[in-house]
């Protein structure tokens, strides 16, 4: 088979038996065309398969053409913070329960990977999130979101109170139990449940929503994507437990007097979809939303 995609990873969900399932069926199919096949560690040494190179997310960034995720979305939320970084085109085959970035189905992978594999595709590139916290001026942690970069309390149900700038410029401040700063990715995830808006994938926007304010008329704002966000924590806060989660998985530690920084990041993740793929399609699916009327 005449490929572009010599090496290619098979990332999983670890400890799930129906994902390693999956990944072995997927490690023989690709088995018959003599691509190069490298595994995640942490799954690979669960699927006690021969003669197969396990290595860790960063050293399949920099082999592979390919990166084939099997899972949730969470699994590939993980893999992009990680793969962003280097030019690697990514599939999702869904293990887990919604999947709005897992296209092919663990049952009937074969066909349309194998249109993949020959090049019959659509790429779509989607924007990650740069998070840090600055602390008396200086830079203490920071990390990369492909959902949401989200500051909230570290107890549950707990005000804070802090200032919001867009390039500098004063937009509010807020008494909140916190703030969501989201990508069109993200924006059908936590967001919407806090009743965000749906951004389309292609859109260079982001949407703040702040968490149950305390005034009634704080509303949702889409930004451009490209715009520095800052968001300074009022010393007065009575916490000093507070967080920025990105993507609900890595927590940064935020104390009263804190700046958060959130931007673009450099990286995007490219994601392939079968030929034909629809967001919409997917949007009414996973949404239930009505089907044609006529």
């Amino acid at each position: 088979m005449e490929t572009s995609f010599n090496t290619i990873a098979l990332i999983g969900k670890p400890d799930h038996q129906g994902a390693n399932q999956t990944l072995v069926a997927l490690h023989h199919y690709l088995n018959q065309f003599n691509l190069n096949i490298v595994i995640e560690r942490r799954v690979g040494e669960q699927l006690n398969l021969d003669n197969v190179e396990l290595l860790e997310m960063v050293e399949l960034g920099e082999r592979a053409d390919l990166a084939i995720v099997v899972g949730g979305d969470g699994n590939m939320l993980g893999a992009a913070r990680v793969l962003a970084r280097y030019d690697v085109a990514v599939v999702g085959v869904n293990r887990g329960n919604l999947g709005f970035l897992t296209d092919l189905s663990p049952d009937s992978f074969e066909e349309p990977l194998e249109r993949l594999l020959t090049g019959d595709f659509q790429t779509e590139y989607r924007f990650l999130l740069e998070a840090q916290v600055h602390r008396h001026g200086q830079l203490k942690a920071s990390n990369t979101a492909m959902n949401e970069a989200v500051l909230h309390p570290g107890q549950i149900a707990h005000m804070i109170e802090f200032e919001v700038y867009i390039n500098g410029n004063f937009m509010y401040s807020q008494r909140a139990d916190g703030m969501i700063v989201a990508t069109p990715t993200g924006s059908t995830a936590y967001s919407l449940s806090a009743g965000g808006p749906i951004l389309t994938p292609n859109l260079n926007a982001m949407t703040l929503v702040p968490m149950f304010p305390h005034t009634l008329s704080c509303r949702p704002i889409v930004i451009d994507a490209d715009a520095q966000i800052k968001l300074m924590v009022a010393p007065t806060n009575k916490t000093d437990q507070m967080l920025v989660s990105c993507d609900g998985h890595v927590s940064l530690a935020v104390q009263p007097g804190d700046e958060i920084h959130i931007s673009k990041s450099p990286y995007k993740l490219r994601l392939l979809h079968p030929r034909g793929h629809s967001y919409f399609d997917v949007l009414r699916s996973k949404l239930g939303w009505g089907s044609k009327l006529f």
